[in-house]
């Protein structure tokens, strides 16, 4: 496994390597699931009006993009107040998640600077910007593209890159 060392000092995974799971906490093996997919790490709150405003739109989007044969893989990285709510977003969403538990939650948000408004006070105040917001990922697992839906809404899915996935 590649590790790194975070802006935050706790070892971080490869995106690739993220420990990852569904909505009943079984993990997942996330380079079988993306492979052939555009991916996403979708910054998000169930407690937060605009994620939750903004999601039939990014429901709507990932439906269109898997009937162009364009599919899209979302991986939640949750600001939700407990593992059991994000495990319930989850599932609502049809979305797989960055573990709860542990570094790595707080890992990607130091890293790709997006947060809670909440959070600001353990995170700091540097962000780029809140949540809701897309980073989408090239095939090495670095951003490619950052939707800003926190300030955009829906509109901001026009910058998603259709073309490309993971191998």
């Amino acid at each position: 496994m590649t590790t790194r060392m975070a802006s935050s000092g706790v070892q971080m995974l490869a995106v690739a390597e993220l420990p990852v799971e569904d909505s009943s906490g079984a993990s997942i093996d996330l380079i079988s699931r993306a492979a052939g997919k555009r991916v996403a790490l979708y910054f998000t709150a169930g407690w937060c009006p605009m994620c939750t405003g903004f999601e039939p739109a990014l429901a709507k989007f990932r439906a269109d993009a898997e009937a162009e044969g364009l599919p899209v893989e979302c991986i939640m990285v949750s600001s939700d107040r407990s593992a059991a709510d994000a495990s319930k977003r989850a599932a609502a969403l049809g979305m797989t998640q960055v573990v709860y538990e542990g570094t790595y939650r707080e890992a990607l948000k130091r890293k790709f600077s997006v947060w809670a408004g909440s959070e600001s006070m353990q995170l700091g105040f540097g962000r780029r910007t809140g949540v809701p917001a897309l980073v989408v990922l090239d095939d090495k697992g670095e951003e490619l593209a950052f939707i800003d839906a926190e300030r955009s809404g829906p509109r901001a899915l026009s910058k998603w890159p259709k073309s490309g996935a993971w191998p």
